[in-house]
């Protein structure tokens, strides 16, 4: 099927040269007249424009005002503006405001025809650009980080404020709480994004082989070097390198680590050469750097390198209204994934996973839900598919009857009552508002009336028997 042809808007207060340009470019393109800027701007209120070919001087709202508000619109249209005041300052001026181009009067037809195409070649590369980054956020970004917690939130917040930035980052948080999830996000919401992203597993590497991992070695270096080889710094240069468990790394290894932040210069084991990178640093730990140099196990002088900018990753136990966010996000995954159609958990499973304070944080969720949808007949998640382990450590935190969301658990508790439970604990987390309870509970707002409806009939019924 062919595609529409481009839409251009031509705004000039001369009729003749309106009309004229309208006639010569109507065979190829969709052409919308206006004969002043305030009339241009009611067209593109109702249609989309591909491009605006605006004539700078006219009476009333001029072409340099039509500029500014054009760009001002989404998606902007490509820009060319028209004067027979050909003067450097205006072209300076137009383009300062976005201009795509700039033609004097009286427009060469030829001129004017390339100028077009090769502008809507340059917006069709930006549309797909602009795709691109959409589908790379979607895959890297916050997209991919769920949380409506305060604390996730104010994560989201520091990492928007400090992507785009060179400082070297600082990620700190207990294991399987998403550093390397975030380190990606700030990569992909970075000037680097079109550079490489190198993870380093600092804890997995003796400190001979982490030596030689990050700074490379040349060809006989020690035993077993058989060619030269490139370090992580050097795959990273243009893009970040993730340090992950940075603690673990050994004193001999810190000094040369602070070599390189300062002086962005280092050596490969065995060689000579000084060699040169352009990285930014993003680092990770589950332990408490700053005690770590009080007790004379880390440099201070390296800390203070690495704390620029420091983002505490919040334990899942402490992100109370995400975990059955999360475990909706997991069921749908985990389902498609292994072709089976569960669409819900019962609210004696959902009960349970809220109470259940999750050591391994989001990893053990995830694993957790992965391994019920694997194992589950039926269309929904039951208690029944959860881990044994985890159902019994969710009793034994439970001895009171108090759980963490709030509600109650006893072994005589019906499938209703913890039903009831788990929704009060919701609204009362929510301040009784039930939109957002309901999107907490996984449920629609409907659904949340019709229970509440069936709860106070239910207690209207008790009072009267009694």
């Amino acid at each position: 099927m062919k595609s529409p042809p481009p839409t251009i808007l031509i705004a000039e207060d001369d009729k003749n040269t309106r009309e004229g340009l309208a006639r010569a470019l109507g065979g190829d393109y969709k052409v919308l007249l206006a004969e002043s800027g305030e009339r241009a701007l009611s067209v593109m209120s109702s249609t989309p424009v591909d491009v605006l070919l605006s004539d700078i001087r006219m009476p009333g709202m001029d072409g340099m005002t039509l500029l500014s508000r054009a760009m001002a619109r989404a998606p902007q249209p490509v820009c060319i503006m028209l004067t027979a005041y050909g003067n450097v300052e205006v072209a300076v001026e137009a383009m300062k405001r976005g201009a795509y181009d700039f033609l004097t009067k009286p427009v060469n037809l030829d001129h004017l025809d390339l100028l077009l195409q090769r502008a809507l070649r340059s917006r069709q590369v930006e549309k797909e650009n602009a795709t691109l980054r959409e589908e790379l956020n979607r895959h890297y970004g916050l997209e991919n980080i769920l949380g409506q917690s305060p604390r996730m939130q104010e994560v989201f917040d520091v990492v928007k404020q400090a992507a785009p930035s060179a400082a070297t980052i600082l990620l700190n948080g207990e294991s399987g709480t998403g550093k390397e999830l975030v380190a990606h996000a700030i990569h992909r919401l970075s000037p680097r994004a079109q550079g490489p992203f190198i993870p380093v597993h600092c804890a997995s590497l003796s400190t001979n082989l982490l030596e030689s991992e990050l700074f490379g070695h040349e060809k006989g270096a020690f035993t077993g070097a058989s060619e030269r080889r490139r370090g992580r710094f050097e795959l990273a240069d243009g893009g970040t390198l993730f340090l992950d468990e940075i603690s673990e790394i050994e004193p001999a290894i810190q000094v040369k680590l602070l070599r390189v932040l300062e002086e962005r210069k280092f050596e490969r084991v065995g060689g000579n050469e000084t060699l040169e990178v352009d990285i930014r640093l993003i680092a990770a730990t589950n332990r408490d750097l700053k005690a770590m140099v009080d007790q004379g196990k880390f440099r201070q002088d390296l800390f203070f390198r690495l704390d620029v900018v420091s983002i505490l990753l919040p334990p899942l136990r402490e992100r109370e209204d995400d975990v059955v966010l999360l475990c909706h996000h997991f069921l749908k995954e985990f389902a498609q994934q292994n072709n089976k159609v569960i669409g819900e958990f019962t609210p004696d499973a959902l009960q349970i996973l809220s109470a259940y304070s999750w050591p391994g944080n989001v990893r053990e969720l995830r694993n957790v839900i992965e391994r019920m949808v694997v194992l589950s007949r039926g269309p929904k998640l039951t208690a029944r598919d959860l881990p044994a382990a985890l159902r019994l450590a969710v009793q034994q935190d439970s001895t009171s009857g108090t759980l963490r969301g709030g509600g109650s658990l006893t072994g005589t508790d019906s499938l209703e009552s913890v039903e009831r439970n788990l929704i009060q604990a919701a609204l009362k987390r929510r301040q009784g508002n039930r939109t957002q309870a309901a999107a907490q509970l996984g449920i629609s707002r409907r659904t949340l009336q019709r229970k509440l409806k069936q709860y106070r009939e239910q207690m209207t019924g008790e009072a009267g028997d009694e």
